[in-house]
């Protein structure tokens, strides 16, 4: 599964101003990526406002993102949930022969033991069709899905590809690609620790900034899996101050914030999230238009 080395994306849903999908924005979005040298795209993730989107909009989007990309790029669905059943329901009704990977989190508020996370993505194995990436993040689910349930799967399930580790904890990164076994991909899902990793052996990342910086991020994550260290970290200590920025008050309004002011979509976001504020606005535009 070499397709999904490098830098994948974790698209936002742009909105018009009334907050209905904004497809137009949507087609230049994947465009964008697709012209600045992005590996792969991530269809329906946290960056999408998954948990915001209608189910009939979710279909209405992966169907676009299939139709403008005309087969170019690796898509990846996210689909994924504290309700096994409900995964499960969602795989079997979902059209995914466009999809070359589903993304599905670890289950989220219901805080199961590590037996029982290893239980819920058994079940969800057993039934889907394609590959499955695993989506580790602790900040938001409120539990950490541990090293060795992660390797526990890979090892028990060929279809489990890969995980999006997004604990921000090196450490653990360091235990995954020791203990990983071969071929097993350990994917950042942190933008600020993508380069470390993917130097220590990682297959690279599922970024948020990658989006509004294709081609720098994308060069500099191809650059670490060379172990090129020097040009790599060259690369990331341009946009370093930009990472922090999207994510100093939420996501996605950061990142909205950053696309907007590229005149690739709007800044809008749907409750309870909220725009970005004027001064992450501004000091957004500051640093995109230092880095030209």
């Amino acid at each position: 599964m070499t397709k999904f080395v490098g830098t994948g994306v974790a698209l936002i849903t742009p909105f018009n101003k009334d907050l209905s999908v904004d497809f137009d924005a949507l087609t230049k979005l994947v465009e964008y990526n697709i012209s600045n040298s992005i590996e792969y795209l991530v269809i329906s993730g946290t960056t999408g406002e998954s948990v915001t989107i209608t189910k009939e909009e979710k279909v209405s989007i992966t169907n676009h993102i299939v139709k403008v990309n005309d087969g170019r790029l690796p898509l990846v669905l996210g689909i994924g949930g504290n309700n096994t059943k409900e995964v499960i329901d969602e795989i079997n009704t979902t059209d995914l022969s466009n999809i070359d990977a589903i993304l599905s989190v670890s289950p989220y508020y219901s805080k199961p033991t590590q037996e029982g996370m290893y239980a819920h993505f058994e079940a969800i194995s057993k039934v889907s069709p394609v590959p499955i990436i695993l989506y580790n993040v602790p900040g938001r689910t409120s539990k950490n899905m541990l090293p060795e349930t992660v390797i526990r799967l890979a090892n028990d399930f060929d279809n489990i590809i890969a995980v999006k580790e997004a604990g921000n904890n090196v450490g653990q990164y360091l235990e995954l690609l020791r203990d990983k076994p071969k071929g097993f991909h350990i994917i950042s899902g942190d933008d600020d620790l993508a380069l470390t990793v993917t130097l220590a052996g990682g297959s690279g990342v599922i970024s948020v900034i990658g989006q509004a910086l294709p081609k720098e991020f994308s060069d500099m994550i191809r650059l670490g899996i060379e172990k090129n260290a020097k040009d790599s970290y060259e690369i990331h200590f341009t946009i370093m101050e930009i990472i922090n920025l999207i994510f100093s008050e939420n996501n996605p309004a950061g990142i909205k914030a950053a696309l907007s002011a590229l005149n690739i979509s709007k800044p809008h976001v749907r409750l309870p999230l909220v725009e970005a504020t004027v001064n992450l606005k501004n000091a957004l535009d500051i640093e995109l238009n230092q880095l030209g």
